[in-house]
């Protein structure tokens, strides 16, 4: 299978290093930036061009990964649907295009696949487990923060999408979480927030927001999101009358309290720690590898259902326009 990687910033190049331990797929490049193209040429070995036309003039291409900024989604999305490609692509942030590209997909017969990457990690599809195995009410406290010039150290923040109100570095928190949280929990029902701006950073958007969530199961949970911790945060406790857990956001830092012997016991995975230098320690490479091998499954068997979806996404993108008005 040939499939292009439209996009070659550092999740671009992510995708192509992990997407090449697949032998039958076959990589290119897409990119305007020259100097990134030749670094992918020289770092994968991958050809690349400088648009999709191109490549499609070139190659016979059955797919395409976009991971471009997310306010260009839309358009991308839509040209690789009406190549007749597969699409696999990063979080938008945003709906635009979503019910125009969801037709045009369906229309196709295309796999339309959206990354959640949150779903895909076995520390959060453990707790999602034993969330809906618990036969009790439950609550949660999840917070999530980490300094925004610090998320990607090597660039300025007002370089790419978080410097933008409308993708910005919360927005983009809770796009990543709340599919998760949503799956374990179940449908929001009601939601409030107090959010304001407490740095000084050269943004135009709230830099925190304390969110209280009630979901139509019951459950109840505070939902800390910022861009303001100094020190990289991921932590939540799940707490019932039956269940209680805890995660710092790492591979081996899932506990469940055993309730009979009073102590908490570690839940560990072998294989869930993989890391790339440059990023905060909760960011683990397995997880993106698993989501694009179900992406490859969706295309090889239509009836596949994947984690998360562009309908489950938009109603999920339509809270967090609710939470940021």
């Amino acid at each position: 299978m040939k499939i292009i990687v439209i996009g070659l910033g550092s999740m671009g190049k992510r995708r192509i290093r992990l997407m090449s331990e697949h032998k039958e797929v076959k990589l290119y490049g897409i990119d305007s930036q020259e100097s990134r193209c030749a670094e992918v040429k020289e770092k994968f070995g991958i050809e690349c061009y400088s648009s999709i036309e191109e490549a499609c003039e070139a190659q016979s291409i059955e797919a395409a990964i976009v991971s471009t900024s997310p306010l260009s989604h839309a358009a991308i999305i839509k040209e690789c649907l009406s190549r007749n490609l597969h699409v696999f692509t990063e979080i938008n942030l945003v709906q635009d295009g979503y019910d125009e590209n969801i037709s045009l997909a369906k229309e196709k017969g295309k796999v339309l696949f959206l990354s959640s990457t949150f779903l895909y990690r076995k520390e959060t599809v453990s707790i999602i487990e034993k969330v809906h195995a618990a036969k009790c009410p439950l609550n949660y406290i999840y917070h999530v923060g980490q300094y925004l010039p610090d998320w990607h150290p090597w660039e300025s923040y007002n370089n790419y999408f978080i410097g933008n109100s409308r993708t910005n570095g919360c927005r983009e928190i809770m796009a990543i979480d709340l599919p998760w949280v949503v799956t374990a929990f179940g449908s929001i029902k009601r939601i409030y927030a107090v959010k304001s701006k407490n740095t000084e950073l050269n943004i135009a958007y709230n830099d925190n927001y304390l969110i209280t969530i009630e979901h139509e199961t019951g459950a109840k949970g505070v939902f800390a999101v910022d861009v303001v911790a100094r020190k990289p945060y991921r932590h939540i406790d799940v707490y019932g009358e039956q269940l209680q857990l805890s995660w710092n956001g790492t591979a081996d830092s899932l506990n469940e309290y055993n309730i009979e012997e009073k102590r908490e016991e570690n839940i560990s995975f072998s294989d869930a720690s993989e890391h790339v230098e440059g990023y905060a320690a909760f960011i683990t490479e397995n997880p993106y590898r698993e989501e694009l091998n179900a992406f490859l499954k969706q295309i090889a068997d239509p009836s596949y259902v994947p984690a998360w979806s562009f309908e489950k996404d938009k109603a999920v993108l339509g809270v967090i326009d609710k939470i940021e008005a």
